[in-house]
């Protein structure tokens, strides 16, 4: 009886030993000033040259990028600054694809697309030259995520209750997705692109089916009213939510996509108030929880196809006496392979980023193939046309054995949608004014003229 004793209570897992030291003060970025916003999102996103953080600044959107691997003391006025929105950033995500490109979207009804320089940003720099501007939700844009397997590709979501699937090469809206009826807090890709999962304020789970332009299937997700995410568990046909449950207790669900009437776990965290932001590593199948205004970075195993008891196991903590304000995480073929890294999150707390390595403890210094399957390279899979007829590709795969090797660039030929200008209504009643003065004076001189005909025939 001992023996099976033990075994109840030993996994044999590989990742039961999972960790991530706390970073030196050399490896922290040191005066950050994040965004104040009281919408609900990561405000980190993260590739392998840069961390985009949304900014605190008077008048709007901007966006501090960080270079990547130059941590260090920030002095405010040198951060350089995305700036070309007008309203406040409620939402960014690097390009999949190119580690100089990133999306944004804002309060001011628009989504953005910027490449950054090569060589990154200048010190103090304001950078205002975007590469596209998405325009057409009639509100404030809350949600973006880009297209796991097509290039330059964008889902938006936006509290005109929208989804729409954007061509950032022309700039064009080629798919509106309507159904929700209130504020959509989250949406995620699938692990091929062909389907996404909202998270809304009307406490419902959606699976999007974008091409249909429908709604594929609806669930109750979590009944407190604070907000709840929803996403993917990497290549599984299985949906996790977070958010809250009665009496204000965080949990999450894991649901079937196909059975979405009954849920397949429900299990409650704590009674934090803090709004969970969930990242999920394919490669791994490791979910991490990092709660706002948390000192801890919960993570767990996962197994999507196991009975309900050997779904999900608590692996351990993250522990820090700082809470988490936001929090981003980096491409798994930019992890460091020669630590066993499997993934690096952005963790931000006060006026820090802090680079948050989990790491496999391994004797060897060999390539750990086990723990570096085949991963997502940085090359899409399937064109816009075929993707819109119907078609699907699986991510385009690369070995990470002696690190990853970046492909070449091509050139994306952008035809930017110009703006029409919208008159604010101070610059309306001006123009008004004139035309009135232009009117009042054209019927003087019609006056002047008719006289001066009368005068002739006369």
């Amino acid at each position: 009886p001992t023996h099976h004793m033990a075994n109840r209570f030993v996994r044999t897992s590989k990742y039961r030993h999972v960790f991530a030291n706390q970073p030196k003060r050399d490896d922290i970025w040191d005066g950050v000033r994040m965004t104040k916003s009281a919408w609900d999102s990561d405000w980190v996103a993260a590739s392998s040259k840069f961390v985009a953080i949304a900014w605190q600044t008077g008048g709007g959107g901007a966006v501090g990028i960080l270079d990547a691997s130059k941590p260090g003391k920030l002095e405010p006025t040198k951060v350089p600054l995305v700036t070309g929105h007008k309203g406040a950033i409620l939402d960014l995500d690097f390009d999949p694809f190119n580690d100089h490109i990133f999306a944004t979207c804002s309060e001011d009804c628009t989504a953005k697309i910027w490449k950054l320089p090569e060589a990154g940003l200048e010190d103090g720099a304001q950078f205002e030259e975007d590469l596209q501007t998405l325009r057409g939700h009639k509100r404030k844009v809350g949600v973006v995520k880009y297209h796991p397997t097509c290039g330059n590709v964008v889902a938006t979501a936006a509290q005109d209750y929208d989804t729409k699937i954007w061509d950032i090469a022309s700039g064009e809206c080629k798919l509106t997705v309507v159904g929700h009826t209130n504020i959509i807090q989250s949406l995620d890709w699938n692990y091929d692109g062909s389907l996404l999962v909202s998270n809304a304020k009307d406490k419902k789970l959606r699976i999007i089916d974008p091409r249909q332009q429908a709604i594929a299937g609806e669930a109750p997700s979590h009944v407190g009213v604070k907000g709840g995410r929803a996403l993917w568990l990497g290549k599984h046909d299985k949906v996790l939510s977070v958010g809250f449950g009665t009496g204000a207790s965080r949990e999450y669900i894991i649901h079937d996509p196909k059975k979405l009437d009954t849920p397949l776990l429900k299990q409650n965290l704590d009674n934090s108030s803090g709004v969970i932001m969930p990242f999920y590593d394919e490669d791994s199948d490791l979910l991490f929880l990092a709660g706002k205004g948390d000192g801890g970075i919960r993570y767990y195993e996962v197994d999507p196809d196991a009975d309900q008891k050997n779904m999900i196991f608590p692996v351990t903590t993250y522990r820090t006496n700082d809470s988490t304000a936001g929090c981003g995480a980096v491409n798994r073929r930019h992890c460091d392979v020669n630590k066993n890294e499997i993934i690096r999150l952005y963790q931000v707390t006060g006026a820090q980023v802090r680079p948050l390595s989990f790491q496999v403890p391994r004797k060897s210094d060999l390539f750990q193939d086990d723990l570096f399957p085949p991963c997502r390279g940085d090359e899409p899979s399937i064109e816009l046309a075929a993707w819109l007829g119907g078609e699907n590709a699986t991510p385009k795969l690369v070995s990470l054995e002696g690190g990853f090797k970046p492909t070449e660039k091509k050139a994306v030929e952008i035809k930017k949608v110009e703006e029409v200008k919208e008159l604010s209504a101070l610059e309306q009643k001006k123009k008004l004014e004139e035309l009135e003065k232009r009117v009042v004076y054209l019927e003087a001189e019609l006056a002047k003229r008719d006289a001066k005909i009368k005068e002739l025939e006369g």
